[in-house]
């Protein structure tokens, strides 16, 4: 009796320890996002970027991010490089053309557009948005019924994409926290970008597994978010009525000096044309861009049938891309390190770099070389950007930011899909290739590396543009 009864004891006493074992459980594994949660928001929102509001932006863009992710994801089954060489190349020759699409919208159209709503920025991320994950349930609809749509509403995702980024990057200036640069803040916003869509990749795959169409519900919902959350956003991201026409009056104001200027046969003021510094640091962005596009074409083909010494096709393709990726990551975290770096500077180092590394290529052509050629242009596009960000933000009056953000994407996707152009009709010949990319970089780095320099070596300073 007293065994039996010791026996039931035992049984209860394992059986609430096992009960108290579950409830722990269950207690804890909340605590587990919500610390992680903590982490992160004390990391967006450290330097003072939780009180002037940059880290809501921050949160923002990697929501955006996200759903960007989901989007691609869906649509990964548009790639065309599972067909022999020679039909690839007619098919991705025709991606470049459609890539192009969305961007002869947004220098002429949107960026004017936008310019002339100061008062409604919050509201036009939220549009933008709103009208991505719309489009997103059409190309469900057409993945599932096959239809026609998914096309047109496949571009219009990439329009609306591109302008919640170019009103994003106008924003920066206006949260901008005195302890961080324009360099770093826009390197973290970037960063927590990246970081988010590296994280929305397992859902992807996880909603892919559930249907097709599944991971674009998904990117749906995410915009929704984060269209709510633009609205979060300090009012001061939206120019006051008053501050709009000071804004114009001191426009007009630098304009009619420029022209003083020319005419006395001096140059003044921030935007002189042709001599710009902007416009240098653009044609340098351009030329690493098309370095990035040339080489992700040219090397997917070119490894399908050359393949790295000593590595299989598959393999190599495989450390390319990792290198690339890596590089751009790198790139954005040193940009985050970075605290009051003369973005001229920087754009002077990331040129020299991917110069090097291209010459070196071009020398000695071996599987180190390419994978570093193809890791400096990762940390270069991404730390050029980076500057040329910053330099708009800095230099370009407010009441045409936004169309100057429009006009530098759009220059900068016609230098990739140029280099991609090159890559996909170049000779598949490894050296060939380095040299090629090599020139397209050294014709960039003439074009602006007197004007960026001189600035450097002036030291010009950062007005701080709210």
């Amino acid at each position: 009796m007293a065994a039996a009864g010791g026996s039931s004891e035992l049984r209860t006493g394992s059986g609430s320890g096992l009960l108290r074992v579950v409830r722990a459980t269950g207690r804890a594994l909340p605590a587990v996002p919500l610390a992680l949660g903590r982490r992160i928001r004390r990391a967006t929102h450290a330097h003072g970027a939780g009180e002037s509001g940059l880290g809501k932006l921050i949160e923002l863009h990697a929501v955006h991010s996200m759903g960007d992710m989901l989007v691609t994801m869906a649509l990964a089954s548009t790639i065309f490089f599972s067909v022999p060489t020679d039909e690839a190349r007619g098919r991705v020759a025709l991606y470049l053309a459609v890539t192009m699409a969305p961007f002869i919208l947004l220098a002429p159209v949107i960026g004017p557009l936008l310019d002339r709503v100061p008062h409604g920025r919050r509201a036009a991320m939220a549009g933008a948005l709103l009208a991505r994950g719309t489009l997103a349930l059409v190309i469900a609809g057409a993945v599932s019924g096959g239809g026609l749509e998914l096309y047109p509403a496949a571009l219009g995702v990439m329009v609306c994409s591109k302008a919640y980024n170019i009103v994003r990057s106008v924003a920066v200036p206006r949260l901008l926290p005195s302890r961080i640069s324009l360099v770093k803040a826009n390197a973290r916003i970037t960063l927590t970008g990246l970081i988010a869509a590296g994280a929305a990749a397992p859902l992807g795959l996880g909603l892919n597994a559930i249907g097709q169409e599944w991971p674009l519900y998904g990117a749906c919902a995410l915009t929704v978010l984060g269209a709510i959350l633009s609205f979060r956003l300090p009012h001061q991201v939206d120019l006051a009525r008053d501050e709009r026409k000071v804004h114009l009056a001191e426009l007009a104001e630098s304009r009619a000096g420029r022209a003083r200027d020319a005419d006395d046969g001096r140059s003044s003021g921030v935007l002189r044309g042709l001599d710009s510094p902007v416009f240098k640091a653009l044609l340098a962005n351009a030329g690493l861009r098309g370095l990035s596009g040339f080489l992700l074409f040219f090397m997917a083909f070119l490894l399908r049938n050359e393949p790295l010494p000593g590595l299989t096709a598959a393999f190599s393709l495989g450390v390319v891309g990792v290198a690339a990726g890596t590089g751009n990551a790198l790139g954005n975290l040193l940009g985050n390190w970075l605290r009051d770096r003369a973005p001229e500077l920087i754009l002077l180092m990331v040129l020299a770099l991917a110069l090097s590394c291209a010459v070196a290529a071009t020398v000695n052509y071996t599987a180190a070389t390419v994978v570093a050629v193809c890791a400096a242009a990762g940390i270069c596009q991404a730390l050029g950007k980076l500057s040329l960000d910053a330099m708009i933000q800095r230099d370009v009056p407010e009441v045409v930011r936004i169309s100057a953000f429009a006009r530098s994407e759009t220059s900068l996707q016609m230098a990739w899909v140029a280099g991609g152009a090159i890559g996909i009709s170049l000779p598949l010949d490894g050296r060939l290739g380095m040299t090629v990319g090599a020139c397209v970089v050294f014709l960039a780095t003439a074009s602006a590396l007197r004007s960026l320099l001189s600035v450097a070596r002036r030291g010009t300073p950062h007005p701080r543009v709210k």
